[in-house]
Protein backbone atom coordinates (compact mmCIF):
# COMPACT_ATOMS: atom_id res chain seq x y z
CA UNK A 1 0.00 0.00 0.00
CA UNK A 2 2.97 2.36 0.41
CA UNK A 3 3.56 2.47 -3.36
CA UNK A 4 -0.13 3.16 -3.90
CA UNK A 5 -0.01 6.12 -1.50
CA UNK A 6 3.10 7.51 -3.18
CA UNK A 7 1.47 7.32 -6.62
CA UNK A 8 -1.68 8.96 -5.27
CA UNK A 9 0.38 11.80 -3.80
CA UNK A 10 2.15 12.30 -7.14
CA UNK A 11 -1.16 12.52 -9.01
CA UNK A 12 -2.59 14.94 -6.46
CA UNK A 13 0.39 17.24 -7.02
CA UNK A 14 -0.08 17.04 -10.79
CA UNK A 15 -3.78 17.89 -10.50
CA UNK A 16 -2.95 20.78 -8.18
CA UNK A 17 -0.48 22.09 -10.76
CA UNK A 18 -3.17 22.09 -13.46
CA UNK A 19 -5.74 23.67 -11.15
CA UNK A 20 -3.35 26.56 -10.46
CA UNK A 21 -3.29 27.17 -14.23
CA UNK A 22 -7.02 26.77 -14.90
CA UNK A 23 -7.29 30.22 -16.51
CA UNK A 24 -4.46 29.30 -18.90
CA UNK A 25 -6.20 25.99 -19.65
CA UNK A 26 -9.54 27.65 -20.44
CA UNK A 27 -7.83 30.32 -22.55
CA UNK A 28 -6.06 27.62 -24.57
CA UNK A 29 -9.33 25.77 -25.17
CA UNK A 30 -11.03 29.03 -26.14
CA UNK A 31 -8.35 29.85 -28.72
CA UNK A 32 -8.44 26.32 -30.16
CA UNK A 33 -12.23 26.40 -30.44
CA UNK A 34 -11.98 29.70 -32.29
CA UNK A 35 -9.32 28.35 -34.66
CA UNK A 36 -11.46 25.27 -35.29
CA UNK A 37 -14.60 27.39 -35.88
CA UNK A 38 -16.09 25.30 -33.09
CA UNK A 39 -17.34 27.98 -30.71
CA UNK A 40 -20.96 26.83 -30.62
CA UNK A 41 -20.27 23.40 -29.12
CA UNK A 42 -19.08 22.62 -25.59
CA UNK A 43 -15.81 20.79 -25.02
CA UNK A 44 -17.33 17.33 -24.80
CA UNK A 45 -14.58 14.72 -24.54
CA UNK A 46 -10.88 13.97 -24.44
CA UNK A 47 -10.78 13.21 -28.16
CA UNK A 48 -11.81 16.78 -28.82
CA UNK A 49 -9.03 18.15 -26.60
CA UNK A 50 -6.50 15.87 -28.34
CA UNK A 51 -7.72 17.11 -31.72
CA UNK A 52 -7.30 20.72 -30.60
CA UNK A 53 -3.75 19.94 -29.48
CA UNK A 54 -2.83 18.14 -32.69
CA UNK A 55 -4.48 20.52 -35.15
CA UNK A 56 -5.38 23.92 -33.76
CA UNK A 57 -2.70 24.93 -31.22
CA UNK A 58 -0.76 27.94 -32.50
CA UNK A 59 1.54 28.67 -29.56
CA UNK A 60 3.73 26.84 -27.07
CA UNK A 61 1.74 27.93 -24.00
CA UNK A 62 -1.46 26.36 -25.31
CA UNK A 63 0.37 23.20 -26.33
CA UNK A 64 2.02 22.93 -22.93
CA UNK A 65 -1.18 23.26 -20.89
CA UNK A 66 -3.25 20.93 -23.10
CA UNK A 67 -0.42 18.38 -23.04
CA UNK A 68 -0.31 18.61 -19.24
CA UNK A 69 -4.06 17.97 -18.99
CA UNK A 70 -4.00 14.97 -21.34
CA UNK A 71 -0.88 13.55 -19.66
CA UNK A 72 -2.56 13.68 -16.24
CA UNK A 73 -5.60 11.88 -17.66
CA UNK A 74 -3.33 9.13 -19.04
CA UNK A 75 -1.44 8.84 -15.74
CA UNK A 76 -4.69 8.52 -13.79
CA UNK A 77 -5.96 5.85 -16.15
CA UNK A 78 -2.70 3.90 -15.79
CA UNK A 79 -2.94 4.17 -12.00
CA UNK A 80 -6.51 2.86 -12.09
CA UNK A 81 -5.29 -0.15 -14.10
CA UNK A 82 -2.63 -0.82 -11.44
CA UNK A 83 -5.22 -0.59 -8.66
CA UNK A 84 -7.50 -2.94 -10.56
CA UNK A 85 -4.68 -5.49 -10.82
CA UNK A 86 -4.37 -5.60 -7.02
CA UNK A 87 -7.48 -7.83 -7.20
CA UNK A 88 -9.54 -6.44 -4.36
CA UNK A 89 -12.76 -8.26 -5.20
CA UNK A 90 -14.97 -5.72 -3.47
CA UNK A 91 -17.96 -4.29 -5.27
CA UNK A 92 -17.43 -0.73 -4.04
CA UNK A 93 -13.80 -0.63 -5.20
CA UNK A 94 -14.66 -2.10 -8.59
CA UNK A 95 -17.46 0.45 -8.99
CA UNK A 96 -15.08 3.37 -8.33
CA UNK A 97 -12.52 2.11 -10.82
CA UNK A 98 -15.05 1.21 -13.51
CA UNK A 99 -16.56 4.69 -13.28
CA UNK A 100 -13.11 6.17 -13.83
CA UNK A 101 -12.46 3.95 -16.85
CA UNK A 102 -15.73 5.16 -18.35
CA UNK A 103 -15.05 8.82 -17.59
CA UNK A 104 -11.54 8.63 -19.04
CA UNK A 105 -12.70 6.96 -22.24
CA UNK A 106 -11.60 9.39 -24.99
CA UNK A 107 -15.06 9.37 -26.60
CA UNK A 108 -17.08 9.70 -23.38
CA UNK A 109 -19.33 12.77 -23.25
CA UNK A 110 -18.19 14.90 -20.31
CA UNK A 111 -20.43 17.90 -20.90
CA UNK A 112 -22.87 16.90 -18.14
CA UNK A 113 -20.24 16.54 -15.40
CA UNK A 114 -20.18 18.96 -12.50
CA UNK A 115 -17.69 18.71 -9.65
CA UNK A 116 -19.38 19.36 -6.32
CA UNK A 117 -18.25 20.85 -3.01
CA UNK A 118 -15.52 21.01 -1.75
CA UNK A 119 -14.17 21.39 -5.30
CA UNK A 120 -14.31 24.94 -6.61
CA UNK A 121 -13.25 24.51 -10.24
CA UNK A 122 -16.72 25.51 -11.45
CA UNK A 123 -16.63 28.67 -9.33
CA UNK A 124 -13.64 29.95 -11.30
CA UNK A 125 -15.65 29.94 -14.52
CA UNK A 126 -18.18 32.50 -15.65
CA UNK A 127 -21.81 31.34 -15.63
CA UNK A 128 -21.80 31.03 -19.42
CA UNK A 129 -18.52 29.08 -19.47
CA UNK A 130 -19.62 26.74 -16.68
CA UNK A 131 -23.05 26.04 -18.11
CA UNK A 132 -22.33 25.83 -21.81
CA UNK A 133 -18.70 25.06 -22.57
CA UNK A 134 -16.15 24.03 -19.93
CA UNK A 135 -17.96 22.86 -16.80
CA UNK A 136 -17.61 19.19 -17.73
CA UNK A 137 -13.98 19.20 -18.81
CA UNK A 138 -12.76 21.02 -15.67
CA UNK A 139 -14.84 18.71 -13.46
CA UNK A 140 -13.24 15.53 -14.84
CA UNK A 141 -10.05 15.41 -12.78
CA UNK A 142 -11.63 16.27 -9.40
CA UNK A 143 -14.28 13.57 -9.89
CA UNK A 144 -11.89 10.79 -10.95
CA UNK A 145 -9.47 11.68 -8.14
CA UNK A 146 -12.33 11.47 -5.62
CA UNK A 147 -13.12 7.99 -6.96
CA UNK A 148 -9.49 6.93 -6.59
CA UNK A 149 -9.24 8.21 -3.01
CA UNK A 150 -12.46 6.44 -2.10
CA UNK A 151 -11.23 3.18 -3.65
CA UNK A 152 -7.88 3.41 -1.81
CA UNK A 153 -9.62 4.11 1.51
CA UNK A 154 -11.65 0.91 1.03
CA UNK A 155 -8.49 -1.02 0.12
CA UNK A 156 -6.71 0.20 3.26
CA UNK A 157 -9.65 -0.86 5.40
CA UNK A 158 -9.63 -4.35 3.87
CA UNK A 159 -5.85 -4.56 4.27
CA UNK A 160 -6.09 -3.62 7.97
CA UNK A 161 -8.85 -6.17 8.56
CA UNK A 162 -6.76 -8.88 6.89
CA UNK A 163 -3.74 -8.07 9.07
CA UNK A 164 -5.94 -8.06 12.18
CA UNK A 165 -7.39 -11.47 11.31
CA UNK A 166 -3.92 -12.91 10.72
CA UNK A 167 -2.82 -11.57 14.10
CA UNK A 168 -5.80 -13.20 15.82
CA UNK A 169 -5.14 -16.51 14.07
CA UNK A 170 -1.50 -16.38 15.15
CA UNK A 171 -2.51 -15.68 18.77
CA UNK A 172 -5.00 -18.54 18.75
CA UNK A 173 -2.36 -20.90 17.37
CA UNK A 174 0.13 -19.87 20.08
CA UNK A 175 -2.49 -20.26 22.79
CA UNK A 176 -3.34 -23.77 21.61
CA UNK A 177 0.33 -24.75 21.68
CA UNK A 178 1.06 -23.69 25.28
CA UNK A 179 -0.73 -26.58 27.10
CA UNK A 180 1.00 -29.11 24.84
CA UNK A 181 4.38 -27.54 25.51
CA UNK A 182 3.72 -27.58 29.29
CA UNK A 183 2.61 -31.21 29.18
CA UNK A 184 5.72 -32.08 27.21
CA UNK A 185 7.94 -30.44 29.81
CA UNK A 186 6.19 -32.27 32.63
CA UNK A 187 6.61 -35.59 30.79
CA UNK A 188 10.32 -34.98 30.24
CA UNK A 189 10.84 -34.05 33.89
CA UNK A 190 8.94 -37.18 34.97
CA UNK A 191 11.09 -39.35 32.70
CA UNK A 192 14.29 -37.86 34.11
CA UNK A 193 13.12 -38.48 37.69
CA UNK A 194 12.27 -42.09 36.88
CA UNK A 195 15.66 -42.57 35.29
CA UNK A 196 17.41 -41.23 38.39
CA UNK A 197 15.44 -43.62 40.59
CA UNK A 198 16.39 -46.60 38.41
CA UNK A 199 20.12 -45.80 38.77
CA UNK A 200 20.05 -46.02 42.62
CA UNK A 201 21.35 -49.37 44.10
CA UNK A 202 18.76 -51.67 45.70
CA UNK A 203 18.24 -51.06 49.41
CA UNK A 204 19.82 -53.62 51.79
CA UNK A 205 19.03 -53.97 55.51
CA UNK A 206 21.80 -53.18 58.00
CA UNK A 207 23.67 -55.86 60.08
CA UNK A 208 24.82 -59.34 59.06
CA UNK A 209 22.73 -62.44 58.76
CA UNK A 210 23.86 -66.04 58.73
CA UNK A 211 21.96 -68.89 57.31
Amino acid sequence: MNDVKENLKFLQQRCKLLKQQQVTFITALERCRENAHDRIKPVQNLEQVQNYLDTYCNNSTDRRILTLFLSICSEIQEFCIQLNELQFETRGIKTNLEENFNLLNPANDLSGLKAKYPHDVINHLSCDEAKNFYGGIVSLLPIVMDNIQEAIAKMEKLHSLALHQRGNESSDFTGDQDPMQTTGMQTRVSHRDNKKESLKPAWKPGGSFTC
